[in-house]
């Protein structure tokens, strides 16, 4: 038996569900008001970690921004605790930082920390000493050599082209005297 809006409402209001169907509750804004809700909290995933005034302090964020996800993820720490809920590198590793920031370190410091503890691979981009520089300079380089390599490749090119058609003349493409004056003169007549 198929209900139609009329009839489902009807029978909503004289069951009294009228109001749990219409009504909108205030959400309650406490931190485990989702899961208090659930029959099984645990099925729910990983429990949340309280929200801290460091969450979205502009300095973390920007902390968490030079230093890689030990997960493998190749993301900074924060983006991969904002976008990948189901790690657990990046929130640990954001926990870290927020201790050493609240020791008084300063943004070096944390990096310096991360770098002695992980080494050079919990940085997001090399530091720009020594053998690195490459890493830097050789993209660049290639890049532009390859560019006037093609460059002049093309311009020999069409210089070619344009010189060879207006040399070649019928006698390079080995036609005889006679057939080639005879298309000279077919092609000279078209041309007029």
């Amino acid at each position: 038996m198929l209900l139609d809006r009329r009839a489902f409402l009807r029978r909503a209001a004289l069951l009294g569900l009228a109001p749990a169907v219409g009504a909108q509750t205030p959400q309650d804004t406490t931190r485990d008001s989702a899961a208090a809700r659930l029959w099984q909290p645990d099925l729910a995933g990983r429990p949340r970690s309280a929200v801290t005034d460091y969450e979205n302090d502009p300095f973390i964020i920007g902390v968490e921004r030079r230093l890689r996800c030990t997960c493998g993820c190749n993301l900074d720490v924060y983006t991969c605790r904002t976008t990948d809920f189901t790690c657990t590198y990046s929130p640990a590793l954001h926990r870290e930082i927020v201790e050493l920031v609240q020791q008084g370190k300063t943004a070096d410091e944390v990096i310096a920390a991360f770098v002695a503890k992980y080494g050079e691979t919990a940085l997001m981009a090399p530091p720009k000493r020594g053998f690195n520089w490459a890493a830097y300079l050789l993209p660049g380089v290639l890049i532009t050599a390859v560019g006037v390599v093609l460059a002049t490749v093309l311009v020999r090119r069409s210089r070619l082209g344009a010189g060879a058609t207006a040399a070649a003349g019928p006698e390079l493409a080995g036609l005889a005297p006679d057939e080639a004056a005879r298309l000279k003169a077919e092609l000279d007549r078209l041309e007029s």
